[in-house]
């Protein structure tokens, strides 16, 4: 690793993660460890029909079977909730059960809530359903001409086509004008999905003489627009109070899960008991609301014949299944790195997204901005098979140089910092990538085929909320803050509890929030308590998701440790009988600076807690801060879209060089060798940072050779289970993925910390 900034006692350490001891000994709460007292349990009835009217519905004999309590149709659960939240604008109607019409294969047309969850599967078994089959679209390009019954939504319009745009950055016809090769490509890349350990879940619960829910929920995002919840459940916002649980995992999956909390929570208002919801792996795979992108790329690179790239122009059909929960924010994310690592002047992308008879699309890790990777990357080595140049010096050749950072991308995004030709180099040495060129030609020699690969690709993280709409025509809700919080309390005896809004989801915020802490106060990790707030004491959190959330946190840490360190002066220097301006904080004590006269962080607090009157009149007792910290570097769009603003500046990079072997016979593939470069800004700790970037590698590897969501013409899904959708495991993963990082750190960032837990994919 490249030495980072000297001086932190514990950012840059490889501590052990705060989280592992409980759940490595099992004693982690997950959704379906929760409990409630006349707990209940349901399921819902799936259609097998991938687009179809709903003619009738007979429940009678789910409702006979003993042990049911209630089936619900989705007509009647619409009498009493309202469509789920959509940040498409206009949004697109969805219910968590279907109303009048399923769109694909999987979507809930009952739920039976039941003493078990045995029960409840049988009973929806027995539950008959008449459909009118309709036309299913499963090829985006065909979806472009659907008219008729084949259109999903008609009350949006004559077709399937959910948004078409084309958005221009510079003078994008003048530089193709000026190229002397132009590189065309069209590629394709196939939708997969997350598949977290733990599935979405829920347990709600509805108390009838307050008129307010209770959720135990594996979402993030609840301190954020968890709020939407209650309108959809026709509920006050001060009358849902969500609680969040362990994540299984997530993967960007349960970035914003509302469907299943507010189906357990319209169950348990019908039925006047708890309900727990817990998606099966079917469940979660047909119809978990967060399939991966699926896109179908036209690209053009208009470059000199030295190398020099000019242009892009992109043209992007993107396959959004069966609704658009989250518009097309995956579009944002692309933007926010649109011409990559490289110094591209202008770029136009025309983007038509559409809608089919699928799973619909949400987050996955990269949120789409590893397609664009993909695409960028895919041009940077066909434009040096077709100038005959070598794949690494084009790329070497038109890299934004470290002494033009910030730097403006031509869709008005930020570039914070970075040294990408540092990155590349120490790629290339830990892999020795010459070396490797050497001993590919020989092994051709052999009748063996060994290929390198390379790209240099951007990490955008810490997402601003103007991505959320600036593609759309109508903005719609056009927010602009993405904030997150924390409170932190020192006891009487000095040891600290940090509260957190977002929840834990497989990355290690206690272990950050820990080390922050420690860092910012000079003391022990083992004396910081780390919990979770619901959405009754919550705080505004955005949460994890982005890439954010280690800066977001930091950043929020901060502002609440100065007003303590602030307090805990004050009460020092007055003790003291010192100047405040004379105090220095070192090894948890506020001492004299130069004397050995001082208070332990402890003793401080026992007086702040205790002893008002010894204390200056206008101190406030305890030793508390609560702090809300904003995304540090934010602007908005212009009207016309030829400037987004920037939305997403703090802006990671990565080298990977993979060497593999391939067996042309039976197209089986070892790797020879994975070599893994980012930056990241600052390490926070080397450790938990090495498994993200392994993790996302080995994602990416599943995205390339292993996962894919097959869907037949009739809109059935073929790779339902973990039988047919494959997932790499250590057997197909590299046997080391060798890391290094080189340190730029962020100008606007705490400590100077670049987000790094998508990279990889």
């Amino acid at each position: 690793m490249t030495t980072q900034q000297t001086g932190y006692r514990w950012i840059g350490q490889s501590m052990k993660r705060v989280e592992d001891p409980r759940l490595l000994t099992g004693r982690g709460q997950y959704v379906d460890d929760i409990t409630s007292p006349n707990m209940t349990y349901a399921a819902a009835l799936r259609s097998p029909h991938a687009h179809a009217r709903i003619r009738s519905i007979d429940t009678s004999k789910a409702k006979a079977v003993p042990g049911v309590i209630l089936v619900m149709t989705g007509a009647e659960a619409a009498q009493q909730t309202g469509p789920l939240p959509c940040f498409a604008s206009p949004p697109v109607t969805q219910y968590c059960i279907a109303v009048d019409r399923v769109r694909h294969v999987g979507e809930a047309v009952a739920a039976v809530v039941a003493e078990s969850r045995y029960i409840a599967e049988d009973a929806a078994d027995l539950i008959e359903v008449e459909y009118e089959p309709l036309p299913v679209v499963t090829d985006p390009e065909e979806a472009i001409r659907s008219t008729g019954d084949a259109v999903l939504h008609p009350e949006r319009g004559p077709n399937n086509i959910a948004l078409q745009r084309t958005l221009t950055f510079g003078p994008v016809d003048e530089d193709f004008a000026k190229a002397d090769v132009v590189v065309r490509r069209k590629l394709r890349w196939p939708r997969s999905g997350a598949q977290p350990m733990e599935t979405v879940g829920a347990l709600a619960s509805y108390d009838d003489a307050t008129g307010k829910f209770s959720i135990y929920a594996n979402t993030s995002m609840y301190n954020y627009v968890g709020w939407l919840m209650a309108m959809s459940l026709k509920a006050p916002a001060h009358k849902l109070n969500i609680i969040p649980t362990i994540a299984g995992g997530s993967f960007g999956s349960k970035l914003f899960t509302h469907k299943v909390p507010i189906l357990a929570a319209t169950l348990a208002r019908a039925c006047g008991r708890p309900v727990k919801y817990v998606e099966d792996r079917i469940d979660n795979i047909m119809n978990c609301d967060n399939h991966g992108s699926d896109r179908i790329y036209d690209l053009e690179l208009a470059l000199k014949k030295d190398g020099t790239m000019l242009s892009l122009r992109m043209k992007v059909i993107d396959d959004y299944g069966a609704y658009l929960q989250f518009g097309v924010g995956h579009h944002g994310n692309a933007l926010a790195q649109l011409t990559g690592p490289y110094r591209i002047k202008s770029a136009q992308v025309s983007l038509t997204a559409v809608m089919t008879n699928k799973g619909q699309q949400g987050a996955y890790r990269g949120f789409g901005s590893e397609v664009n990777n993909f695409a960028v990357e895919r041009m940077a080595d066909a434009a040096a098979e077709a100038l005959k140049m070598d794949p690494v010096e084009i790329r070497r050749k038109n890299f934004i140089q470290p002494d033009q950072f910030p730097y403006k991308i031509p869709t008005g995004n930020v570039y914070d910092s970075g040294n990408y030709e540092a990155v590349l180099d120490k790629a290339l040495g830990m892999a020795d990538y010459h070396g490797w060129r050497r001993k590919q030609h020989e092994a051709r020699k052999e009748g063996r085929y060994v290929g390198i690969g390379l790209v240099s690709c951007q990490e955008r993280s810490v997402f601003s909320a103007t991505e959320f709409w600036f593609w759309n025509h109508e903005p719609g809700f056009a927010l602009t803050s993405s904030p997150d919080s924390v409170d932190i309390k020192i006891d009487p005896t000095g040891k600290a509890f940090v509260r957190l809004h977002a929840p834990f989801w497989g990355n290690s915020p206690e272990t950050v929030a820990t080390q922050v802490l420690a860092e910012q106060l000079t003391i022990d990790p083992v004396d910081i308590t780390v919990t979770y707030a619901d959405t009754d004491s919550g705080l505004p959190g955005t949460g994890p998701g982005g890439s954010r959330y280690t800066v977001m946190i930091a950043g929020a840490i901060a502002g609440a440790a100065k007003e303590i360190k602030e307090k805990m002066f004050k009460v020092a220097a007055h003790l003291l009988e010192a100047s405040e301006s004379d105090l220095e904080l070192r090894d948890g004590r506020v001492s004299v600076r130069g004397t050995d006269r001082g208070m332990s962080i402890g003793e401080i607090a026992l007086q702040a807690h205790y002893f008002k009157l010894s204390l200056p009149p206008d101190f406030r007792s305890g030793l508390d801060a609560r702090y809300t910290y904003d995304h540090p570097y934010t602007t908005l769009p212009n009207a016309d879209r030829t400037d987004m603003g920037v939305f997403y500046p703090i802006m990671g990079h990565m080298c990977h060089i993979p060497i593999i072997e391939v067996d042309i016979e039976t197209g089986q593939i070892k790797f020879l060798k994975y070599v893994a470069v980012h930056d990241a800004g600052t390490v926070v700790n080397p450790m938990t940072l090495a498994g993200h970037i392994r993790g996302g590698t080995v994602q990416g590897i599943g995205s390339a050779l292993y996962e894919h969501y097959y869907y037949d013409s009739s809109g059935q899904l073929l790779t339902a289970n973990f039988a047919d959708y494959l997932i790499p495991t250590l057997m197909e993963a590299p046997e080391n993925i060798e890391v290094g990082h080189v340190v730029t750190p962020s100008p606007y960032t705490e400590y100077g910390i670049k987000g790094g837990g998508e990279g990889g994919r």
